[in-house]
């Protein structure tokens, strides 16, 4: 069973890259290994997210050829964390991404839709971005990319499963619209960047407006335990990336420093982790092929999450670093936290489940 290891794997890239986030905020930790630091954000993304979404991606063909692609992601992420060479991990990632393209390219033939050419083209991105990185381009060249390649893919998956609500075209449209500014803004950010992120973080504010208003999310609010949970936890996703967004416009092509910070985390963390809780009670049993329960303590991690990051985001537009490091410090308790929770569901899931029947 090829899963439970890529996913294990992943779920490792995601501690190193945790480690390596405090390191970088400035808590004077052993590294582990020299490097890893630099490394936290191709763990992240490409080792870790990369790894989760390639993998779901595989099991959704259910074809072999496509567990090539998290086989990639996860090596990368191994290269990564034992320092043996940036380089061989930086082409790894490339090669993963080049084949996640090509799985959407066979899923948009077989079902050409919005959604399915929306989360192609965040594949795309995510190619471009790996291919940037290896071409020696500086980090926050390369980070408009996988921002795009995550809220792509995401956004994609919300308008896929919000076709229940049968929408008005004219509402797929505005989708389409706010999904092409955003696309148009990032790739201009290869020519000019400060412009090119300014009109990204208008078309991120469209996406999260339109997420907000039109997922069907919305509907679920108002339903109890599971369902409720989820739409909580989407919910709030979608406003951290209004606020990603509305950085973004606000301070342009910032290439470093609090402002930086504050700008990517709350899309990789407010969003993207926002997205994680509340998708992970039906992507863990899809992938495992094991029930997972639901349980109140699932508030827990999504409650420290917005503590958190808030603290972290009010540190960065302060300027305090102490308040700064540790809002970081808390958002890594916060997904370990998230990791606890979920194996308990997943144990009490299986012990839950109806033995078959003798005979």
């Amino acid at each position: 069973m090829q899963r439970f290891p890529l996913l294990l794997l992943a779920i490792i890239a995601l501690l190193f890259a945790i480690w390596a986030g405090l390191l970088r905020v400035g808590w004077a930790w052993p590294p582990i290994q020299p490097a890893l630091g630099a490394a936290h954000g191709p763990l992240m993304v490409s080792a870790f997210l990369g790894t989760v979404i390639g993998l779901e991606r595989a099991v959704a063909l259910d074809r072999k050829f496509a567990y090539l692609v998290p086989v990639l992601s996860a090596a990368s992420g191994i290269l990564l964390m034992v320092g043996v060479s940036w380089s061989a991990a930086g082409w790894l990632q490339l090669l993963a991404s080049a084949g996640l393209v090509i799985l959407f390219a066979l899923i948009v033939r077989q079902h050409t839709a919005i959604y399915t050419v929306t989360m192609a083209a965040g594949s795309i991105a995510w190619l471009v971005g790996n291919g940037l990185l290896v071409s020696g381009r500086p980090i926050y060249a390369v980070t408009p990319w996988w921002i795009a390649f995550l809220v792509l893919t995401i956004a994609g998956e919300r308008l896929e499963l919000s076709r229940v609500l049968r929408l008005p075209r004219y509402i797929i449209h505005l989708f389409t619209m706010a999904a092409g500014i955003f696309v148009a803004g990032v790739g201009l950010s290869a020519l000019n960047y400060d412009l090119g992120v300014r009109v990204a973080g208008a078309g991120m504010i469209g996406l999260a407006v339109w997420l907000i208003l039109f997922d069907i999310a919305r509907r679920n609010l108002r339903h109890r335990e599971l369902t409720r949970f989820i739409a909580y936890a989407l919910f709030s996703g979608f406003l951290w990336l209004a606020v990603g967004g509305l950085l973004w416009l606000i301070y342009g092509g910032v290439p470093a420093g609090p402002i930086y910070d504050a700008i990517l985390h709350t899309v990789f963390l407010g969003f993207v982790f926002g997205m994680i809780f509340g998708h992970a009670p039906l992507i863990f049993p899809s992938v495992l092929r094991r029930p997972m329960a639901y349980l109140p303590a699932f508030y827990v991690p999504l409650a420290f999450l917005q503590i958190s990051l808030l603290m972290r985001l009010v540190g960065d537009l302060s300027n305090n670093i102490t308040l700064r490091q540790w809002g970081s410090l808390l958002n890594g308790v916060t997904l370990l936290l998230f990791l606890a929770v979920t194996v308990l569901a997943l144990v009490i899931g299986g012990r839950q489940r109806p033995s078959p029947k003798s005979g």
